[in-house]
């Protein structure tokens, strides 16, 4: 069994999906459960389809928020509701304070159900307990949040630090135990950013030197150059031979930072959600990888999640949610763990293309034309 987030164990285990394995398939399983079976004998609807969901997201400048979480959602929602369901969605700008707000905002409004990724997951606690004593079921999104939580969805987080590990390892073969790597990590008010620490940690732990480690407040890109500065300082840019970066927003910050320090050659540099510009630095040969988590089946999942919920739909709802995980306010999470996928320039037409993610163009512009021809990504 695998181990999910807060030591919890899974009620069924997720795979890793390597090399040209299509994230595609992994849709089937997901999505569309709803459309199958409203007459399956589940419990009568609390409500039709006139539902409002409230949708809180962290902030801007990780992309698949804005490109990808909420439109997909906003859409999965109108089509399980003939249209008449909607979305009102809230973005924090990683402001916590923010976020409070806004949760306060959609309780204010007496919506039906409230997917939120939490900025600081100990801090909403407390407004999610105001939603259950107001009857408004909350979905962690993403992110575990504490309080009493009706489901979760995301991915195996200590897993994805694994991946980025193995990743690492990989780019680093031939290469003695010596091996200095620089580890940027994700936010410590995030409780993903101790999962993935555990996970990367527990794959170069006695195979490489890890040489510094700083966390990143907010998972901001300006926070993640500061701390590479410092990293360059303290090991010195020559002798840094890989970093792990958590996400691919700071993993650009990284790379221009080590640019501007004038480094000859970029050493391998991790990442993580699959931005196009992460993408493109991958064919560029600048980034060595990205994990990519694929944001159709979350995103629409949560969206039956909450509709299933709303609407009392226990067989569904139950068939979505067949994880379990346990956060520090409360045991037996009903959750869903998306599988995730190992990106590097061997595999970026069979995940990201093929899932309609990105089109050939947008990822080959002129600037990287080139390199996209020398890969094979052409039309």
């Amino acid at each position: 069994m695998i181990r999910t987030p807060h030591g919890s164990t899974a009620r069924r285990r997720v795979s890793v999906l390597t090399g040209t394995v299509t994230a595609s398939a992994l849709l089937v399983t997901g999505c569309g459960v709803l459309d199958s079976s409203d007459d399956s004998g589940a419990s009568t609807p609390k409500k039709g389809d006139d539902i409002t969901v409230g949708l809180l997201l962290p902030d801007h400048k990780t992309a698949r928020w804005d490109q990808f979480d909420q439109p997909l959602i906003t859409k999965r929602i109108a089509d399980l509701t003939h249209g008449k369901g909607k979305v009102v969605a809230r973005n924090a700008e990683a402001s916590a304070g923010k976020q409070r707000e806004q949760f306060a905002e959609l309780l204010s409004k007496k919506v039906d159900a409230i997917l939120v990724d939490a900025i600081d997951s100990k801090a909403v606690a407390s407004q999610v307990q105001e939603a259950k004593d107001a009857g408004i079921p909350v979905i962690a999104y993403d992110r575990l949040a504490q309080g009493p939580i009706d489901a979760y969805i995301s991915h195996d987080n200590e897993l994805v630090g694994q991946v980025q590990g193995q990743a690492l390892l990989k780019a680093l073969v031939g290469k003695t135990s010596s091996s200095k790597v620089v580890l940027i990590n994700g936010s410590p008010t995030d409780p993903n950013t101790a999962d993935l620490k555990k996970g990367v940690r527990a794959e170069l732990k006695g195979n490489i030197i890890m040489a510094a480690s700083y966390d990143t407040r907010d998972w901001r890109p300006e926070i993640a150059q500061q701390n590479m500065k410092k990293a360059i300082a303290a090991v010195g840019l020559n002798n840094i031979d890989a970093v792990y970066s958590a996400n691919d927003g700071m993993a650009g910050a990284v790379i221009e930072t080590m640019k501007e320090a004038g480094v000859e050659h970029i050493p391998p540099v991790t990442g993580q959600d699959a931005d196009l510009a992460a993408v493109q630095r991958i064919i560029a040969g600048e980034q060595y990888m990205t994990v990519y988590k694929p944001f159709r089946r979350e995103a629409e999942s949560a969206a039956e999640m909450a509709v299933t919920k709303v609407q009392g739909r226990s067989i569904e709802f139950d068939a979505l949610t067949r994880d379990s995980v346990n956060s520090p306010t409360r045991k037996g999470i009903p959750a869903m763990l998306v599988p995730v996928v190992a990106l590097t320039k061997d595999n970026i037409k069979e995940t990201v293309i093929q899932d309609g993610v990105y089109t050939l163009d947008q990822i080959c512009t002129p600037k990287y034309k080139a390199k996209c021809d020398a890969l094979g990504l052409t039309s």
